[in-house]
């Protein structure tokens, strides 16, 4: 493989991905600020208060007083209830985020967006320097596909944001896992600047690798989704119960969104993403065509490609036939995204693929 054609181009794109590091580390801190001194959300007071009935009463709706036959009585305000296991499950508010609304908190909310939001600039400026350096698409080995992987997931999270979702719950967990990401592709994963060989060079190259990126980095979100809606079941059926929640649940899982929230979002990313990787799949078997001569050949990368698309294919199935939704859907999500995970580290690591051009 031939170097770069600029080196002090990819040089400039290293500098600039660990300066997004250092920028990731500081908006990781002011989450952290805002999950800990920030005050608890709707939810998180409606969680803690329910009793062992299973509700409370919701002070923003007033009492009635009602007067029957010269007897005046007053009518006990109504529950709300944040368990959702049955049919009737209701969707608790949410607050605008970890802090709920508490000014304080709030103001660490804020700074840690504006962090996130300058780091994934420079993040953007590396990997598009990367791309300059190289002359072509910024994905041609695994350190690229990591660093284009994160960028994708923040990018995600900062839109949905920008569309005014509440979505700032997602941001320790992502730009804890983002600043990981980053760390494995500086160190283990970090391969020099090369071009590709010529087989890869393909407009396909353009269209099946990133598409496999967007897919992975909204699947990871629905994942995050998932994994955090089976906490915080648990955490609502233990309430429901009686149960005391304990320090970490109280302060942590009371803050999150309601489990329904949770289950809805990870259900529409999912279901929105399915489509792109059913194509990913098709692009990448047309491309297989086009550089050695057949459609579909068993590779470990294509195989699975085709064991993740089979995990999501049953996680939408049993949610549209026989009405699967909650844990038995979440334990599904979750491991669709193994599998992802398995064919981006593990097939390139352990096992010998014709995809292994740029090794790890």
């Amino acid at each position: 493989m031939m170097l770069a054609a600029d080196q002090g181009l990819a040089d400039s794109s290293n500098v600039l991905v660990y300066t997004a590091m250092a920028v990731y580390s500081l908006a990781f801190l002011a989450y952290v600020a805002e999950w800990v001194f920030g005050g608890r959300s709707r939810v998180a007071r409606t969680s803690a208060s329910l009793d062992a009935e299973g509700g409370e009463a919701d002070a923003a709706t007033p009492a009635v007083t009602v007067r029957k036959n010269g007897a005046t009585s007053v009518l006990e305000r109504p529950r709300v209830v944040t368990r959702s296991a049955g049919p009737a499950r209701p969707e608790t508010p949410d607050g605008p985020g970890a802090a709920g609304g508490d000014e304080r908190g709030d103001t660490y909310g804020r700074i840690a967006v504006a962090l996130t939001t300058l780091a994934f600039l420079m993040h953007l400026g590396g990997v598009v320097t990367r791309a300059i350096a190289v002359e072509r698409g910024p994905w041609g080995n695994m350190y690229e596909f990591s660093t284009a992987f994160s960028m994708v997931v923040t990018a995600a999270f900062l839109t949905l944001l920008l569309l005014r979702r509440n979505v700032r719950w997602l941001g320790l967990i992502l730009v804890g896992t983002v600043l990981l990401d980053l760390g494995l592709a500086t160190t283990v994963l970090y391969t020099e600047t090369q071009q590709l060989v010529p087989a890869l060079d393909s407009i396909w190259m353009w269209i099946h690798v990133p598409l496999a990126i967007i897919c992975g980095g909204l699947l990871y979100l629905g994942a995050i989704s998932s994994v955090l809606f089976l906490l915080k079941d648990r955490h609502e059926a233990r309430l429901a119960d009686g149960a005391t929640p304990g320090r970490f649940s109280s302060s942590v899982l009371g803050r999150l969104p309601s489990s329904v929230s949770l289950d809805r979002f990870a259900y529409r990313i999912n279901a929105a993403v399915f489509p792109l990787w059913t194509f990913t799949i098709v692009a990448g078997a047309i491309w297989a065509e086009n550089a050695w001569g057949r459609y579909w050949d068993w590779d470990p990368k294509e195989t699975w490609a085709f064991i993740t698309w089979v995990a999501y294919a049953c996680y939408l199935h049993a949610r549209a036939t026989v009405g699967w939704k909650g844990r038995k859907a979440a334990y599904l999500a979750v491991i669709g995204f193994i599998c992802f995970l398995i064919n981006y580290y593990g097939v390139n690591i352990f096992f010998d693929s014709l995809h292994s051009y740029g090794g790890v």
